[in-house]
């Protein structure tokens, strides 16, 4: 379930039971928020809508996967997340080009969501094409793209910048939605040599900080985003996850985008809004881009607090695989309290359950 609260340039007006949480202004000719836990999508420039997830997880307990083909025949298309799902690091894990392609000649429509952000859309097309995996540059949706296109949604003036603590992926995503900005890669080198009176200046007509997963952050980009956060009037903070751990090698777990996230969160004292999972963000864009009934979508990944969560968020069907970040000692210990519909141990079980059930 949803709360939902219509937003104008003059007046708030909450439903029954819910609380304010948030502060929109009209600056600049555009619409700012500072809030957390939701989002902001302008709707044919009607009165914002702003939808907060309901956070609150499902009490029944998740059920081991026993008949795939049930649950392949009760949805129409799977959203799955890719790291830890169908990769970890650069190497496929095994059975998913197989389970891939018997879900296609069912008929079944594949949406791949990630909220790596270091790649843009067709940079992912690249490396699914890289292991052997046959997925359209429309069938990815990667947290970069979600950054642009929350941008988008809510008119962010052409006149104003967005400094980028990121990579690449989001860079391109900017560029490709026409939006100008600075930071990114470039900013990993520069440094600040601290002496007596040094004031560090920054460009006003910054009107958002986009952070992401990056490699290269540094000191710099912290005061650089901070002074735009704080200093210019409206200036968005939106972050494209806050994962606390991501897989850059298979063989180990390495910090994630929320200590990127954190870092400024510490220092402005105030929270992003988030565009990649578990926000509905992108759930809503898919349902309507594709047309998709969001109870006919069953949302596959490896974390509970990201993609199961964005999944039940969503109103979807829900299957955690256990060959990513969760462990089954995990799902089922007493302090978890988000349980998916179904658990299994990796995507291909639909292959090896079909012939259980033969």
């Amino acid at each position: 379930m949803l709360n939902r609260t219509l937003v104008s340039s003059s007046s708030v007006s909450l439903l029954p039971n819910s609380k304010p949480f948030f502060s929109v202004k009209n600056l600049s000719g555009f619409r700012s928020s500072s809030f957390s836990g939701g989002f902001i999508r302008r709707i044919n420039h009607k009165p914002l809508c702003v939808m907060t997830p309901n956070l609150t997880p499902r009490a029944m307990a998740a059920q081991q996967l026993e008949n795939a083909d049930q649950l392949i025949d009760s949805v129409e298309t799977f959203i799955f997340d890719c790291d830890g799902v169908i990769w970890k690091g650069d190497k496929l894990i095994e059975g998913v080009p197989e389970t891939l392609d018997m879900l296609r000649a069912k008929g079944k429509r594949l949406v791949f969501v990630t909220n790596n952000s270091t790649k843009s859309r067709k940079q992912y097309g690249k490396k699914f094409e890289t292991l052997g995996l046959n997925v359209n540059e429309e069938e990815i949706f990667a947290s970069s793209f979600a950054a642009a296109a929350y941008l988008q949604s809510i008119n962010f003036p052409k006149d104003k910048k967005v400094y980028v603590i990121g990579e690449e992926g989001i860079l391109k995503e900017l560029d490709l939605a026409g939006f100008q900005y600075l930071g990114g890669p470039d900013d990993g080198k520069k440094q600040i040599e601290l002496k007596p009176g040094f004031l560090m200046e920054h460009e006003n007509d910054v009107g958002a900080v986009v952070v992401g997963f990056d490699r290269y952050f540094n000191y710099y980009k912290i005061q650089y985003g901070t002074l735009c956060i704080r200093e210019n009037p409206g200036c968005l903070f939106i972050a494209t996850n806050r994962d606390a751990v991501t897989h850059l090698t298979d063989a180990q777990e390495w910090a994630g985008g929320g200590s990127m996230v954190g870092a400024l969160v510490g220092s402005c004292q105030r929270e992003p809004l988030v565009v990649g999972k578990p926000s509905t963000f992108m759930m809503d864009y898919l349902s309507d881009k594709f047309g998709i009934e969001k109870s006919q979508i069953c949302m596959v990944g490896d974390r509970l607090d990201t993609d199961i969560l964005f999944g039940q968020n969503g109103g979807c069907k829900t299957l955690l695989v256990l060959s990513g970040v969760t462990s089954i000692s995990m799902l089922e210990s007493p302090e978890n309290k988000i349980q998916p519909d179904f658990y299994t141990s990796k995507i291909s079980d639909f292959l090896s359950l079909k012939a259980a059930n033969v």
